[in-house]
């Protein structure tokens, strides 16, 4: 279903760019929504909402999008761990940057490592340039970066959203906020941020149709008998209610359940005995 970067592993050596990191994302409806979602915010400088219960992609659409698996770690790790003027390192697709802020992050904390990040985005951007845009406004992100996708935004306190906002007014860039289902009522009780929103997405989860192709693709993938049968497809959507994250988990069970009895045919018995290994929420 999806691969993510792992925390764990060790940093690139200097001098030398980062292995892409595939992230087998799905093209789904929903994930091409986003893409074209954020394209918009990015090209017209406004702020942009995306809004959904978790583990329907949210996350995964935005990594993806800003190449962040592959973009992390140069914008992220501290010079002289990692050379920003790699050639490699200059890519046209890196032009978004995606912050996940901590829990009760304080203001001047997500306003310092926003700015941060921006101003090692645009060394990295700026070395094969010929007409470098280096300047940056105060407190604000340098010319190159077109797109701030801030993940989690719910966890911002009220001074921390002003502190983006005013990141937001003295850059010239898209900013979107992404966040679970209610944001958009919080934030719509802030007339000077929520003035300045141009475009509300609402991330849903698979529709039946997309979750047999979803399952066709990961069952290939793995190595399976394609799921025909519409019990065992009925079970699976049954289980996860189309939620990316959950149907992630629970072929990652059928899997091992699989190998454990000799199968290469997922049923809805398997469907189910997977089912009992996991913790499944009622929302």
């Amino acid at each position: 279903m999806s691969r993510r970067a792992n925390p764990n592993s060790p940093s690139p050596r200097r001098g030398h760019a980062p292995e892409p990191v595939p992230s087998g994302l799905i093209s789904t409806k929903e994930h091409r929504m986003f893409c074209e979602f954020a394209d918009t915010v990015r090209s017209s400088r406004y702020i942009g909402l995306c809004y959904g219960p978790p583990g329907v992609g949210k996350t995964l659409s935005a990594e993806d999008y800003a190449r962040w698996p592959e973009q992390r770690p140069f914008v992220e790790m501290p010079h002289p761990i990692v050379d920003w003027f790699h050639r490699g390192a200059n890519r046209s697709d890196w032009h978004t940057l995606l912050y996940t802020p901590l829990v009760n992050t304080p203001p001047g904390r997500a306003l310092t490592e926003l700015t941060v990040m921006s101003n090692r985005h645009a060394m990295l951007r700026a070395r094969h340039i010929e007409d470098p845009r280096r300047e940056t406004n105060l407190h604000g992100a340098s010319s190159y970066t077109e797109l701030v996708i801030i993940d989690e935004a719910e966890r911002l306190t009220t001074r921390a959203l002003e502190q983006v906002r005013d990141f937001y007014d003295r850059s010239a860039l898209g900013l979107i906020l992404i966040g679970m289902p209610g944001i958009e009522k919080r934030l719509a009780r802030y007339p000077q941020l929520y003035s300045r929103i141009g475009f509300v997405h609402h991330y849903r989860t698979l529709t039946i149709e997309e979750l047999t192709t979803v399952l066709s693709t990961a069952f290939a993938h793995l190595g399976l008998a394609s799921p025909d049968a519409t019990e065992a497809i009925a079970a699976i959507a049954r289980t996860t209610a189309g939620n990316f994250r959950l149907v992630n988990r629970l072929l990652n069970q059928a899997e091992r359940i699989l190998k454990l009895n000799n199968l290469d045919l997922v049923t809805a018995e398997v469907i189910d005995a997977a089912r009992d290994a996991l913790v499944i929420g009622t929302s």
